[in-house]
């Protein structure tokens, strides 16, 4: 068995985007192993699962230490716990949710986010209608209380599902609260400082993307 040794990388900057992206699909198939009773793997079947070479799984490793030796594989509970680590999933986050619509009242009552440490703690929105209820046991606040439920309970990422108009409106003022990430549902780009990490989840051009396959692929 593979024995990991990951060391504390000094650039975390020289970690391209693609690799941290893949890195929780990395977590997922390893708890997925893990549960199948599955206690080493290596590169060839991880590649298999994830759709990626090897090859590319051990250079994505290599960012962040020695993971083993060659040929020997990986303990699936070692390594899943040194990339939970990595991702910060063995701490919690507070979140809160901005924009209460039926997007936002989805993203509340979706159950997946606490068992990797992200607890909803928050929601907030501009609707009088809204405001003071309650929805899956989070009591909805006025937007203009952001800045004192972000400290007052030591928040520090967004889920912004408000519409279009609104949306830069509500980051940028987001940003200035302190936060420094920031999943944003709503269908634009918004601009945010270099010290903000944020991600956009819009569907229609995922499905557009795959439309292109759909016109110009082969029979």
């Amino acid at each position: 068995m593979a024995d990991i040794s990951p060391s504390r990388w000094d650039d975390q900057s020289a970690v391209p985007e693609v690799v941290v992206g893949r890195l929780p699909q990395y977590v997922r198939v390893l708890k997925e192993l893990l549960s199948d009773g599955v206690e080493v793997a290596n590169s060839q079947q991880l590649g298999q699962q994830l759709q990626v070479t090897p090859a590319q799984i051990r250079k994505d490793l290599s960012y962040f230490g020695r993971f083993g030796k060659q040929g020997r594989g990986y303990s699936v509970r070692r390594l899943l716990d040194e990339l939970q680590q990595i991702l910060g999933l063995n701490e919690q986050w507070n979140v809160v949710v901005v924009g209460v619509g039926r997007l936002g009242k989805a993203i509340l009552s979706y159950p997946g986010f606490t068992p990797d440490g992200f607890h909803i703690v928050a929601a907030l929105d501009n609707n009088p209608s809204l405001i003071g209820q309650e929805v899956e046991g989070v009591k909805v606040r006025a937007v203009e209380e952001l800045d004192a439920v972000v400290k007052a309970q030591n928040i520090t990422i967004a889920v912004v599902a408000v519409p279009v108009r609104f949306t830069q409106q509500v980051i940028d003022k987001l940003v200035e609260c302190g936060i420094r990430a920031i999943l944003n549902y709503a269908p634009t780009s918004p601009q945010v400082p270099e010290s903000v990490k944020i991600r956009s989840i819009d569907p229609v051009l995922s499905l557009q993307s795959m439309t292109y396959y759909l016109t110009n692929g082969s029979e």
